[in-house]
């Protein structure tokens, strides 16, 4: 599925933009960290996990023709420095899945452009046809792929996001007990999207949310 690989551009650009939402806005919270180790930044050399932002992606498009799941480097939050621990740390991790969300209408906007400037053009140069045609084609993955970023974020394990609003919401010390769970949370990840009810509730939702977006497009056709 070599095909496949324009996704891989638009892959790097959302994962660094979910890191830096939670870096600006633990910024914004009282939180320095991520600014002073230089994470705030669009460079994604300082924010690519080899793992999770490399192998990991290129596997699933090889074998399955689509990202299934990706990450980057956590930017680094002292929640110490935070006024209100559990509200911050709420805002923080939620602020990535919205920029996704935001990616993901960003992505949905340059596609109708795209196509109408593919129909304005008359007798449209093959090479400049092609080259929209590609573009067309990575900003309308870039729709799906952001969700599926969103979504997969928010789900209720460690490491990730969902598993930080929910530890803030449970008793203090049921919320500290959670947390432990860290990267091993992972496995249990790989495990809920290997069963078939969760796999297909995943999908579902991803499609509840891009769904908005293809009637944008409808809207503009």
């Amino acid at each position: 599925m070599i095909e496949q690989l324009y996704i891989i551009p638009i892959l790097l650009f959302s994962v660094v933009i979910h890191e830096i939402s939670h870096g600006y806005m633990a910024l914004r919270l009282g939180d320095s960290t991520a600014r002073d180790m230089g994470r705030l930044t669009l460079n994604p050399i300082p924010h690519i996990d080899p793992v999770g932002s490399v192998l990991i992606p290129l596997f699933s498009i090889l074998v399955a023709g689509r990202v299934f799941i990706a990450w980057a480097r956590p930017v680094p939050v002292n929640p110490m420095n935070f006024g209100n621990y559990r509200r911050d740390d709420i805002l923080v991790s939620i602020a990535g899945p919205v920029s996704n969300m935001i990616m993901a209408l960003v992505c949905t906007i340059i596609f109708i452009i795209l196509k109408k400037v593919g129909f304005m053009i008359p007798d449209i140069h093959p090479l400049v046809d092609k080259a929209l045609t590609f573009f067309q084609v990575m900003f309308a993955g870039g729709i799906t792929l952001n969700v599926m970023l969103a979504v997969f974020n928010m789900i209720p394990v460690p490491p990730l996001d969902g598993s930080h609003i929910v530890a803030s919401i449970l008793p203090p010390a049921l919320g500290e007990s959670f947390r432990r769970v860290g990267f091993f949370g992972i496995f249990m990840i790989l495990v809920l999207m290997r069963w078939q009810p969760f796999a297909m509730l995943f999908n579902y939702v991803i499609n509840a949310f891009v769904y908005p977006f293809a009637i944008l497009i409808h809207i503009f056709e």
